[in-house]
């Protein structure tokens, strides 16, 4: 699918669920935010029923999100119908890592094409601060569990945040260094909380690596579906990708839209712009309307964010309620 500014449209992110079992204070406040009611979040089947549209246009890439995705009853299940559909060539999923032990064998079973685990830290105390309650043995063990079991990729997205994290980025890099994970340095978006925090350029992160592991060679082949762009420090089993759309935009070549867990599709992390899918679906629109609604919304994905700009339609949800 392309859309007015001649983009192709092949990957989207859903989300399975607003709930989450950590409370990260970039994503959601300290308490929570209102659930979904249960008869406004899209249910599996309806779930399916727009993937296989989403494929029919072209979408082929789906990663799984949240929230926490895998708090969701059902979540590897439906990873491994979804996987099942016609024209779907690869479904990811991203995780706190919280939960991740007890369901590698289902994500097994589901034939998931990638593990991406959140985690920005290595110590446990800033990380059950940052998380507010997160146990760090448990997201590495989960980490090293996946790794051990052989899925391929998983990958470790870091939030890059000033006075934070900033004096661990060489020691979370050695995780790309000793072992072929990739980690992902990624600019903290200025959605919701995220504008409380003070990024970090991916400049100034290229220049921390290189000052200590030496010049690196960028990578040209992408290495996913996204817009990380990676880097091969000296001597390093896997790259580091860098995912930086605040200082460095990729919109020009963003290829992604996304479902929230009631139904949105939204086209821009930046903007509450999209459409709602579920309440026509329900409603009882067939196949064919329900396309045609996708591809003529989808056709007006915004040409760029404006990051620090207030400007008309911009999104003021937290990122647990719009899927990452």
């Amino acid at each position: 699918m392309i859309d007015e500014r001649g983009r192709k449209i092949d990957y989207i992110r859903i989300s399975l669920t607003d709930r989450c079992n950590l409370r990260c204070r970039y994503c959601m406040p300290s308490g929570g935010v209102e659930a979904l009611a249960h008869d406004k979040i899209i249910r599996f089947e309806e779930l399916l029923r727009l993937c296989g549209i989403f494929s029919q246009l072209g979408i082929n890439k789906f990663k799984i999100s949240g929230g926490e995705p895998l708090v969701r009853k059902g979540a590897c299940g439906f990873i491994g119908e979804l996987k099942s559909l016609p024209g779907v060539e690869q479904v990811t999923l991203t995780t706190n890592g919280q939960l991740l032990d007890k369901y590698l064998p289902e994500l097994r079973q589901a034939q998931v094409d990638g593990i991406n685990i959140s985690m920005d830290t290595l110590n446990a105390e800033k990380y059950r601060y940052i998380t507010r309650g997160g146990c760090l043995d448990t997201a590495l063990a989960a980490i090293d569990n996946a790794y051990r079991a052989g899925f391929c990729p998983v990958k470790i997205n870091c939030v890059a945040m000033k006075g934070f994290n900033d004096d661990e980025f060489a020691e979370l890099a050695r995780i790309s260094r000793d072992r072929k994970i990739s980690l992902r340095f990624i600019e903290i978006m200025p959605i919701g909380l995220g504008s409380c925090f003070a990024g970090i350029s991916s400049d100034n992160i290229l220049d921390t690596l290189t000052g200590i592991y030496g010049k690196p060679k960028q990578l040209r082949d992408k290495l996913g579906n996204g817009p990380a762009r990676y880097y091969l420090f000296p001597d390093f089993a896997s790259p580091i990708g860098i995912i930086d759309a605040v200082s460095h935009g990729f919109c020009l070549e963003c290829n992604r839209v996304r479902l929230t867990a009631d139904g949105h599709l939204k086209l821009c992390l930046n903007f509450d712009l999209g459409c709602d899918l579920l309440t026509p679906m329900r409603q009882g629109w067939g196949d064919d309307d329900l396309k045609k609604l996708i591809y003529d919304t989808v056709r007006k994905k915004p040409e760029s964010h404006s990051f620090g700009k207030e400007k008309e339609h911009t999104e003021i949800k937290n990122m647990n309620q719009i899927g990452g």
